[in-house]
């Protein structure tokens, strides 16, 4: 017996009937086709699935679609605006914080409401902050660079009235 979710994804209203043990991630990926959000452990260890809720970073294979119901979510393709990179995409790409790429969109995200939270995060707030997010890959250093490069933008961009 399927039931009806509404919510906000991406800035567009969504309705669609589901199965109630469908979780997010699974409903993204599969009833929407938004398949920046992963799905890795499967379990809400790796933060591969890693979507905003609300502003919140939260691990959406671990949350069931009808929980997020009457919510607002935004995946890695809402991150973009108007055909332009969010900055912490851009800084991805200009500090090669990536390898495999299958962390990404997690991590981008996790970074986004870290810095949404605290704008201007020590390295061990960043590293505190991202700790969920598991990248088998990189290392972290340059992930870090990445997220700190942001704040450090946006920290100029006040001094100069922006």
């Amino acid at each position: 017996m399927r039931k009806v979710v509404k919510l906000k994804v991406n800035g567009v209203e969504d309705e669609k009937a589901v199965k109630p043990g469908t979780t997010l991630a699974e409903f993204l990926r599969y009833e929407l086709g938004l398949t920046g959000t992963k799905i890795g452990c499967d379990q809400g260890a790796c933060g591969a699935c890693t979507v905003l809720i609300d502003g919140k970073a939260i691990k959406s294979c671990s949350v069931l679609a009808l929980q997020a119901n009457g919510k607002e979510v935004v995946t890695i393709e809402g991150l973009a605006e108007e055909g332009k990179l969010h900055p912490l995409q851009e800084a991805w790409l200009d500090h090669g914080a990536y390898q495999c790429g299958f962390c990404t969109s997690g991590m981008i995200l996790t970074a986004k409401a870290l810095l949404d939270e605290n704008p201007d995060p020590s390295e061990e707030e960043i590293k505190e902050g991202i700790r969920g997010n598991l990248c088998r890959c990189t290392g972290y250093v340059k992930i870090i660079e990445a997220i700190r490069s942001v704040a450090e933008r946006r920290k100029a961009g006040q001094k100069e009235g922006h």
